[in-house]
């Protein structure tokens, strides 16, 4: 068995999937500061409150685009 990161005070064991871990590398990489992951968060907090409402998802995702667009990935533009 492989060892798998856990979620902190998650009370379930590793290989039990029971949340999720997100990273900021990728969103650092891009420029990107604390006051925008905040902005990420909200985002992810609103998606997934909104999961089942197709046209909330879809303002998110122009919102979302037009916010990555300050944000050019290194070595891809």
């Amino acid at each position: 068995m492989s060892i798998k990161q856990v979620v902190p005070d998650d009370t379930l064991p590793p290989y039990k999937a029971s949340g999720i871990r997100i990273g900021t590398p990728a969103a650092t990489t891009r420029g990107m500061n604390e006051s925008d992951m905040r902005k990420i968060a909200d985002w992810i907090v609103d998606a997934l409150s909104h999961r089942n409402d197709a046209m909330r998802l879809n303002q998110l995702q122009q919102e979302i685009s037009q916010f990555c667009l300050r944000f050019p990935i290194p070595g891809l533009y």
